[in-house]
């Protein structure tokens, strides 16, 4: 596969654009987003399944997706997907770094890190589970809770990770009515975790 994407110098992109960080720990912040194609865990709420098929999106250069980022202000990219691992993504990295862009990814965890990242948010997936090495890299634990046993993965998760990494619970979205005033006592009760809104989503911006 690497030789496809030429070492990272070409990535499946769906789109890229700029504006406010939605979720997590860096709700608010504006922030230059980076989504690629193809995935394969198939999560059934998923909320961008247009991306899970690569085929569908055209090899762009990294260096002219780098140079798009670097037409705004913040100086801060977040790559989601899709899931980002799928792919070398480590001449990409090099390549934000080197302009004083700080890299963020988001990922499922279910295959091997790649690249070198500022900020590592782990949003794990019970029907794909993450990897062991993750957990130890996460910087922020993000569980999307779509029925209230995903409470307890929620938990599970949390155990792996390092004492310093912020937890979050986050309402799915097509189902935030129901959700959110149990994930609020659960959070209210459990202190440790944090409650993440997709904030983006009441301002009704990407």
């Amino acid at each position: 596969m690497s030789d496809l994407f030429e070492g990272g110098s070409k990535l499946p992109l769906v789109e890229d654009f700029y504006t406010i960080q939605g979720e997590g720990y860096h709700t608010g912040k504006a922030a230059y987003f980076i989504r690629l194609g193809g995935c394969d865990i198939g999560c059934h709420w998923c909320d961008a399944k247009h991306t899970w098929n690569r085929h569908l999106h055209p090899l762009v250069p990294a260096e002219e997706i780098v140079q798009r980022a670097l037409t705004y202000p913040a100086r801060a990219v977040v790559v989601t997907g899709g899931e980002p691992s799928a792919y070398p993504l480590d001449l990409f990295c090099g390549k934000l770094a080197a302009n004083g862009i700080e890299t963020y990814v988001e990922t499922s965890g279910a295959y091997p890190l790649t690249g070198k990242w500022d900020w590592i948010c782990l949003s794990p997936k019970q029907n794909s589970r993450p990897l062991p090495e993750i957990y130890k890299k996460a910087n922020e634990l993000k569980v999307i809770i779509h029925e209230l046993s995903d409470l307890d993965w929620a938990e599970e998760n949390a155990v792996l990770v390092q004492k310093s990494c912020f937890l979050y619970l986050q309402p799915e979205w097509s189902r935030y009515k129901e959700i959110i005033p149990a994930v609020v006592e659960y959070v209210k009760e459990h202190p440790s975790w944090n409650v993440s809104l997709q904030a983006h989503k009441f301002m009704h911006i990407p």
